[in-house]
């Protein structure tokens, strides 16, 4: 699946992503530096209704957000960042595999390939195709 995009419609995009991805609890944003990953997980925030100041985790690694879903049950989303990380082992020091761990919660990671022995079985690679100005093509692939 794709999803083309600019700033001006990044909403439409996320609402439209969220529709196929939210059943993944682990979604991996991989691009390089300046390809608007954190900016359409920003996006991807607001379209679901998070109330706190949505950051790139580049220095915490992770940061932790809420959201209320249909039904008014709190949600939570781990926001996490591993382009500082050498390998697995130091992303397990981080506690990456803890945050991997909570079933009820959605982990969205950046720069998941510095520790791809962590990730589990299943879980959907979104990888951002830049274009010309601020057009961003997402290619989504289960793995």
């Amino acid at each position: 699946m794709q999803i083309s995009y600019t700033l001006s419609n990044i909403q439409a995009a996320a609402d439209q992503f969220w529709q196929y991805a939210h059943p993944f609890r682990v979604i991996t944003f991989n691009g390089g530096l300046g390809a608007g990953k954190t900016t359409f997980i920003r996006a991807l925030c607001a379209f679901l209704g998070v109330g706190d100041m949505v950051s790139s985790p580049t220095f915490s690694l992770i940061n932790e957000y809420h959201f209320k879903d249909q039904e008014g049950n709190d949600r939570l989303i781990y926001h996490s960042d591993w382009y500082r990380l050498r390998d697995e082992e130091e992303a397990i020091q981080a506690g990456m595999e803890d945050m991997l761990a909570r079933e009820e919660a959605w982990c969205f990671i950046e720069w998941a390939e510095r520790a791809p022995g962590l990730l589990p079985r299943h879980y959907l690679e979104v990888r951002f195709e830049t274009g010309e100005g601020d057009s961003r093509t997402l290619v989504l692939e289960k793995r």
